[in-house]
């Protein structure tokens, strides 16, 4: 039985944790992305402070955080099927271009003072858009171009670099427009940063010869056919849910740091622009500080324990943001918040890699995003309107005590826990079936029949492999699925499963990974018989005129 232990995923002790950087183009692409991402936190500061300026009203700056956060609810699952169909080196630049041209259309209507609280939340919203779309296929591209073993480096350093640029960017962004005498003069200057940081990423992709990881022989889905592919599969993933479950919990209660600090900085500690930048920056110090410890805090800790003392800390960060106005108190508390939001977040995004084989990977992906974006956006509107229905504080401690409740909760979903399956393809032995009369590949639905001769004796342990299989069916393409006994022939079992098309039952055999076929060796294992299970594949008979017939 081969298996993939999560102690297999970790980078040997002797390693730094550096080496996915000695592959070049996942080198460039780090860097590019650095410089990217630079600049959108730049923009996010100056964008959030600018709102600021342009109205009073905590919700409508709370709704900026919302405004980056719902087109990722929205479009994540679209955003996954999308790069699990379409070339991602593609897509990944058509997504880069529309947030260069978003970003550049704000920078000129700031810049000619031709903004408002709604122009400035909608040009948001599509910046936000292109985020999302691109998000998925972003993430999934991470094991096309490094070895595996490598992969929960390359995760920890996409995670150090991301906040390298949180660190910096808000500081740099708030220091930008704290030097112009007009606030919306330094933002539209910040805009027209960021829309040229866009241009690095696009020139290493537009460089890249792309080579799959995973390339179908079947002819490619469609994207209603892939969005619910993507859907049925995340329903029979358990591993899956437990992290999505966990991401939700903690995002929706921590969204209220990101969504009140600018109100804290500006109404409860007297602070401007600069100084917002540089609590926003605190936490970004918090976060590369966590990034370049996980390997090592990975080697210590499991990764329930892991998020479990990250939520911890957050009760403690949103706390002190409530109770106390020093900055010698907030900082370092917004740095251990940032120590802890990206130990968290990182081992959510590495277990949800590892537990979605390569063909549905950015759809697990962008149903992450969704969930992530979900809690943060839902959270975000929840502690913006208690803000301001009743004061910042009170939301943040509201915020404080959801987190530490609902702690015990969190922690009945498991991550990366034990033994992880090996989701690598597995190749069928046998070809498939071939089909003696002309039929098209999408006709169907088609039911496929499994006869099992087993010994009466063996039935406990064949129904309880077998509807391990249920599972492993339903997953990778099955609509219906069913497991029968022969009221005359105890030992003569039947399992039945029906698809939507001949063509999807093709894709379900492609989609057949190592760790299902153990699982179906198991099943097959208790048939009794010289030959093996027989197996019947029918088509739905529709009905059709009797050409003899008359009226």
């Amino acid at each position: 039985m081969t298996t993939l232990n999560t102690d297999q995923l970790e980078t040997p002790p002797k390693l730094h944790g550096f080496e996915p950087l000695g592959v070049p183009l996942f080198r460039n692409l780090w860097l590019a992305s650095i410089v990217s991402n630079l600049g959108g936190w730049m923009q996010d500061t100056a964008g959030t402070w600018l709102m600021t300026v342009l109205t009073t009203s905590p919700l409508l700056i709370a709704l900026m955080q919302t405004a980056a956060s719902l087109p990722v609810v929205i479009l994540g699952l679209l955003a996954g099927a999308t790069a699990d169909i379409f070339d991602r080196r593609r897509l990944l630049i058509f997504w880069q271009g529309w947030m260069l041209t978003a970003v550049a259309i704000l920078s000129v209507l700031t810049f000619f003072d031709v903004i408002s609280p709604w122009i400035l939340l909608i040009l948001t919203f599509l910046l936000n858009i292109g985020a999302a779309m691109n998000s998925p296929a972003w993430q999934a591209i991470v094991p096309e171009v490094i070895p595996r073993a490598q992969l929960p480096d390359a995760v920890s350093l996409n995670s150090a670099g991301f906040n390298l640029a949180r660190a910096l960017g808000p500081a740099l962004g708030g220091l930008m427009v704290a030097l112009f005498a007009l606030a919306t003069t330094g933002a539209a200057s910040v805009f027209l940063l960021n829309s040229l940081s866009f241009l690095g990423v696009i020139l290493v992709l537009y460089r890249w010869h792309r080579k799959p990881a995973y390339k179908s022989a079947l002819p490619s889905e469609r994207i209603r056919g892939s969005v619910r592919a993507g859907i049925r599969y995340l329903r029979y993933a358990p591993m899956l849910q437990a992290a999505f479950m966990r991401t939700l919990i903690f995002t929706l209660f921590v969204s209220a740091v990101w969504a009140l600090l600018a109100i804290v900085a500006r109404n409860d500690m007297r602070q401007g622009a600069m100084g917002y930048g540089i609590l926003n920056g605190s936490m970004g110090l918090g976060a590369v500080i966590g990034a370049t410890s996980l390997p090592r805090v990975r080697r210590v800790l499991n990764a329930d324990a892991i998020i479990a003392i990250a939520s911890g800390v957050f009760v403690a960060t949103l706390a002190v943001l409530a109770l106390i106005k020093s900055p010698w108190f907030i900082i370092p508390m917004l740095i251990a918040g940032g120590f802890a939001w990206t130990s968290a977040m990182s081992t959510l995004n590495l277990a949800v890699q590892v537990s979605a084989p390569a063909w549905v990977q950015a759809r697990a992906l962008g149903a992450y995003q969704m969930i992530f974006a979900g809690g943060m956006a839902l959270g975000s509107v929840i502690w913006g309107f208690v803000a301001e229905h009743v004061s910042t504080s009170k939301s943040l401690l509201c915020a404080s005590a959801g987190l530490a409740i609902t702690l015990p909760l969190s922690l009945r979903f498991h991550v990366l826990r034990g033994v992880q399956p090996d989701l690598s393809p597995y190749r069928y032995l046998l070809p498939a079936p071939t089909l003696t009369s002309e039929r098209e590949d999408s006709e169907g639905p088609v039911r496929v029949s499994v006869d099992y001769h087993i010994d009466p004796q063996d039935y406990a342990g064949f129904t309880h492999a077998v509807h391990q299989l249920r599972d492993v069916r339903l997953r990778d393409g099955a609509i219906r699925w069913g497991v029968y006994q022969d009221a005359s022939d105890p030992g003569h079992i039947n399992e039945t499963f029906v698809t939507e098309s001949w063509l999807e039952y093709l894709r379900q055999r492609e989609r057949f990974t190592a760790s299902d076929r153990q699982i179906l060796e198991r099943v097959w294992s208790f048939h009794r018989g010289k030959e093996p299970p027989r197996i019947s594949h029918m088509f739905y008979a529709k009905e059709v005129s009797d050409p003899q017939s008359t009226d």
